[in-house]
C-alpha cells in the first residue's frame, strides 16, 4: 500500500496537525504490513504557486523548453505522480485566516489537471481519480467545522477531492485549540480516538 503524506504547517515540531498526521502515518504502519510512504512538506520545500510561467512550461514541447520551464514541468510531473500513484493519502490541513495554507492550495493546483484527473464530458466534470482513502487532519485554533467559517478550509478540500473522483474522505478534527488548555487537550484527546477507529476500519 502507498500512502502519501502531506504536510502544509509553517509551525514546525509545535504543529498540532503534524503531530497527528504522523499518528495517523504510524497507527497506518501498525496495521499494514509493506506500507510505501513518500512524506511531502509543503511548508519546508514549497511548490511554487500556479503562474503564467507554469501553464507555458506545461504547454512548450520538451525540446523547446528552458531550463526553467524544464524545472516548472518536471516538478508538475513529480507532484501529479505521487497524487496518481497512492492508495492513501494523509493531508495536514491547519486553518489560516479562514482558509487551508497557501502551500497545500499550491500543491492542489498541481493535481487538479484536465486529461489526468478530471474532464469534462457531455453532462458535465467527471473525476478520473477513484479507489483513494483519504485522511484530512483538520486543525484550528476555534471550532469551525460545520459552519460557513469552513468553506474555504476543509469543505473545500472535500470539494476539490470529490471533483477528482475520490468518495472515501475522512475528516479528522482537532479544533478550538486556541481556546484553553483544557478545550485543546480534549481536541487531541477526541482525534486520537478517530484515528484509533478509523484506521481500525481501515484494516478491517
Amino acid at each position: 500500500m502507498k500512502v502519501l503524506h502531506l504536510d502544509s504547517s509553517i509551525l514546525g515540531d509545535a504543529s498540532a496537525s503534524r503531530q497527528l498526521g504522523n499518528e495517523v502515518v504510524a497507527a497506518l504502519r501498525s496495521r499494514h504490513s509493506g506500507i510505501e510512504l513518500n512524506y511531502r512538506d509543503l511548508a519546508a520545500d514549497s511548490i511554487s504557486h500556479l503562474a503564467g510561467s507554469t501553464l507555458a512550461a506545461n504547454g512548450t514541447p520538451a525540446e523547446l523548453r528552458t531550463i526553467a520551464q524544464q524545472h516548472e514541468a518536471a516538478l508538475s510531473e513529480q507532484v501529479l505522480n505521487e497524487f496518481l500513484q497512492a492508495d492513501v493519502l494523509v493531508i495536514g490541513a491547519p486553518m489560516y485566516n479562514f482558509a487551508i495554507p497557501s502551500q497545500l492550495r499550491a500543491w492542489i493546483d498541481r493535481i487538479v489537471v484536465a486529461g489526468k484527473t478530471f474532464k469534462y464530458g457531455a453532462n458535465g466534470p467527471e473525476g478520473l481519480v477513484a479507489d483513494k482513502q483519504v485522511f484530512i487532519v483538520s486543525t484550528a485554533g476555534g471550532k469551525h467545522a460545520g459552519s460557513p467559517s469552513a468553506a474555504a478550509h476543509e469543505d473545500y478540500l472535500k470539494a476539490v477531492l470529490n471533483f477528482v473522483g475520490i468518495r472515501s474522505i475522512t475528516v479528522i478534527h482537532a479544533q478550538g485549540l486556541a481556546m484553553g488548555a483544557e478545550t485543546r487537550d480534549a481536541a487531541f484527546a477526541a482525534a486520537r480516538v478517530q484515528i484509533a477507529a478509523l484506521t481500525a476500519a481501515q484494516a478491517a
